[in-house]
């Protein structure tokens, strides 16, 4: 059988990321006999350049068929000035929407060699090891929208079936973790987040039972992030309250360059990013960190081709590096030996191994 992985480099430093991330795929795919067909396709900025549409029908086409999408980045100042419907993020808010992708991973662990990046002293990180379940097709981002010049408006909207479904997978993921999941929500204020909180309820009260379940504000959520992160297991939360919290999460790690995302749906190929932009005051240096693109591949297998062993060899070798004190430039402010973007990947590449 033949698996197909489209990537998307897109923008910035997303081709240099993707180069990373693709040869780690290749080497899984020759270790574990594998057939994969990997092919490239234009996202974004890129596409806008090249073709005038930052989601090109083909590469829908090619995404729609394939059995996992990895993408690079996408954005830049370069775009700054495009009509909405034609900014480069356009191109993956339209795959998101066209695959049904309604669920976003992003996994926090803190490495231990890594403990001096964060932000916060090294005995707040311990133990920290969170699941953000984001659900990712609703709420202000897809609502409805306009604007005057005296006045603008945008609808968060969400339904029953949206938040039913989006609340399952957190329950089925906290049965593999440590059984408990936060639900972030703003119902003193917004309906959506009372509709968001009763729907959490009965899933949980119906299917759910032996998992432990509590409701916090989304003002709150931001504050114990920071104050005792250790506490959160899995984080669900709506579009916009997700897209917010997921970034402040991610500097518990000390850079956005470390972390990666899955997006995923009902059915269908998954699509998987790391957590990063595209990064443009760096791009063609060399410098970019590979690791949060590696990582996704890890989740890629995990998620979308059934290789949960594949999986954890991809983490464990960033791991060997990282605690060999290999940093990329973005993490040269702690004790090591700063590399570039390939030599990252040559250093994984010599520690994977099934």
């Amino acid at each position: 059988m033949t698996l197909s992985v489209v990537t998307l480099p897109g923008d910035g430093v997303g081709p240099e990321v993707t180069a990373q991330a693709t040869r780690v795929l290749q080497a899984i795919s020759e270790l574990l006999n594998l057939s994969i067909e990997i092919h490239e396709a234009l996202i974004g900025g890129a596409a806008l350049d090249s073709v005038g549409n930052p989601l090109p029908a083909q590469t829908l086409e090619y995404c729609r068929s394939a059995n996992a999408i990895f993408l690079g980045a996408v954005g830049g100042p370069k775009w700054a000035n495009a009509k909405v419907e034609l900014r480069p993020e356009q191109g993956l808010l339209g795959l998101r929407k066209a695959l049904g992708l309604f669920a976003n991973l992003r996994p926090i662990k803190i490495h231990p060699a890594l403990m001096d990046t964060s932000v916060l002293r090294p005995e707040l990180l311990k133990g920290v090891d969170i699941l953000m379940v984001r659900e990712l097709t609703g709420g202000l981002y897809f609502g409805k929208r306009g604007r005057s010049t005296s006045y603008a408006f945008d609808t968060c909207e969400y339904s029953v079936r949206e938040i039913e479904r989006i609340s399952r997978l957190a329950g089925n993921l906290a049965k593999t973790r440590r059984g408990k999941v936060t639900s972030v929500d703003k119902a003193n204020v917004l309906d959506t987040s009372r509709l968001w909180r009763d729907t959490v309820d009965q899933v949980f009260a119906a299917e759910f039972a032996d998992i432990e379940l509590e409701h916090i504000y989304v003002d709150a959520a931001a504050m114990y992030l920071l104050s005792r992160p250790a506490d959160f297991d899995v984080l669900l939360t709506e579009n916009m309250f997700g897209d917010i919290l997921s970034d402040e999460a991610s500097m518990l790690s000390g850079s956005l360059g470390l972390l990666p995302s899955a997006s995923l749906g009902a059915d269908g190929p998954g699509l998987f990013e790391p957590i990063h932009g595209s990064a443009p005051d760096i791009a063609g240096q060399g410098i970019a960190n590979p690791c949060g693109a590696i990582l996704s591949i890890s989740m890629l297998l995990r998620h979308s081709l059934d290789q949960p062993q594949a999986a954890d060899a991809v983490e464990q070798a960033v791991a060997g590096v990282l605690e060999a004190g290999l940093r990329t430039s973005d993490l040269a402010t702690i004790e090591g030996n700063t590399i570039s973007t390939t030599t990252f990947g040559d250093e994984v590449l010599s520690r994977l191994s099934l």
